[in-house]
């Protein structure tokens, strides 16, 4: 299975990678019914890293080690360890429009685990990316654009 999203923000790069790569940025982004718990990551992700988390989708709780790789100022991989699906690859990928201006494309492939019960997790999970990638861009957004308003009344 394979689904992008990609959406602009009107920050720089650097900024919009070292938002993406700060571990506490992930709660920041999910979208509400579903809460995120981070259990262990490092506040700043960096290649070989590995972020342990919980995602509480209602009342399941959906536990989740993702492994980072391919870091470059350009993005990065979260690759799931331990989780809902047989596979998870997700590139985040930061492109420059203009100075002000970055694109924020997202890929994520993924393979249904074998299992029944977290094949109907993953699938629920996997038929939701649309809304939770929608809900990610507007926040990001939101947070970013907020941040360069103040920088820039300072």
């Amino acid at each position: 299975m394979h689904y992008s999203h990609r959406f602009t923000v009107k920050a720089p790069l650097s900024l919009v990678a070292d938002f993406h790569r700060r571990s506490n940025s992930m709660g920041a982004i999910t979208p509400p019914p579903i809460r995120a718990r981070i259990h262990s990551a490092p506040e700043l992700l960096q290649e070989g890293d590995r972020m342990d988390f919980t995602l509480w989708l209602g009342p399941v709780p959906v536990r989740w080690v993702a492994q980072i790789e391919q870091v470059t100022s350009h993005g990065f991989v979260d690759r799931q360890l331990k989780g809902p699906f047989a596979t998870w690859v997700h590139r985040h990928a930061f492109a420059a429009i203009d100075e002000e201006t970055t694109a924020v494309i997202d890929e994520v492939d993924a393979t249904l685990h074998p299992n029944w019960f977290w094949k109907l997790v993953g699938l629920s999970m996997w038929l939701g990316l649309p809304i939770l990638f929608a809900y990610r861009g507007w926040k990001t957004r939101r947070i970013l654009e907020s941040e360069m308003k103040a920088q820039a009344r300072a």
